[in-house]
């Protein structure tokens, strides 16, 4: 598994937001990268920056020796890797699979059982940092598998992510995106409450954002998510159904393994409020608006009166 990693023919199946900028950054730093995504428009985009077409999954995974994949949740994944035309029927022995959705720890080790007893290597590493990090190559990657797996593949994951971990075995990595989505999503959600507690008393919110953000309230969801806020900006990096899926797969998971998460619960039936309003593909900064609705106020740059 040694050699120059420029010399890597790489795979990669799932061009969505954070998957396009993510094949961008391999092929600037000269890697091979063949893709799919059922979505042509996405496929043509990076064929213009010199990346080639794959006709299926399979077909990505005979052109490739490693093949990441970037797919909104556990059923894409399954089936790109497991079913008709997918990687595994494409690939050769060694191959290694990366997944980088986000999906359950529990059908992420299911999958890495079955890859591995095809004479293939699995690796799961799921990312942080939404699309702004995903274009700038700064993405917090997280990862589970095998140790020597993980050290042939790290500069290839460090063109994508500037903190690549390595935090255990298979389904390790995909458990430590839930814990950093609790985090990120329940710290929207309390940033939301404040600020909605704030527009409704009647202060500046964008002279309360400078004021607070270099205090213990301040945090890189603040930074990243006051101002979009502030100009009703709520094109998705990171879309409330996408995390819906993730803090449904939280709870799923807490509850087989024995751990209740009373705020996580909540800020479930919060999403699911949200989806039934028609927010579903608006950015998680839009949590903001379930708060802005019960209190009956919009939080706006100069919202004092």
């Amino acid at each position: 598994m040694g050699g120059n990693t420029m010399q890597k023919r790489l795979g990669f199946i799932g061009l969505g937001i954070m998957g396009r900028p993510m094949v961008s950054n391999l092929l600037q730093a000269g890697h091979q990268v063949t893709v799919f995504d059922i979505n042509t428009a996405a496929v043509d985009h990076l064929m213009s920056q010199g990346a080639n077409s794959g006709a299926t999954p399979a077909d990505v995974a005979a052109q490739s020796e490693i093949v990441f994949t970037m797919l909104p949740n556990s059923s894409h994944v399954q089936q790109v890797v497991l079913g008709e035309n997918g990687v595994l029927q494409g690939a050769a022995p060694g191959t290694i699979i990366v997944d980088m959705s986000s999906i359950s720890p529990v059908i992420s080790r299911d999958i890495a059982t079955a890859v591995q007893a095809a004479g293939l290597h699995m690796i799961d590493a799921p990312v942080s940092g939404g699309e702004p990090k995903a274009i700038d190559g700064t993405l917090a990657i997280m990862v589970g598998g095998d140790e020597s797996v993980f050290t042939s593949i790290l500069p290839i994951l460090q063109v994508m992510g500037s903190q690549v971990i390595r935090v255990g075995d298979n389904g390790s990595g995909a458990t430590a995106k839930l814990a950093n989505q609790i985090i990120v999503n329940l710290n929207i959600a309390a940033m939301s409450e404040a600020l909605v507690f704030a527009a409704k008393a009647g202060i500046d919110i964008g002279n309360m954002y400078q004021a607070i953000r270099s205090g213990l309230a301040g945090s890189a969801v603040l930074d990243a998510k006051v101002p979009l806020i502030l100009e009703r900006n709520f094109v998705a990096g990171g879309r409330i159904d996408i995390n819906l899926k993730d803090m449904t797969n939280v709870m799923e998971t807490a509850h087989d393994i024995g751990v209740p998460l009373p705020l996580s619960s909540q800020l479930l039936e919060i999403f699911h409020t949200l989806k039934v309003d028609g927010k579903a593909a608006d950015d998680h900064g839009g949590i903001v608006q379930y708060f802005e609705k019960l209190a009956g106020v919009e939080v706006r740059a100069n919202s004092a009166n």
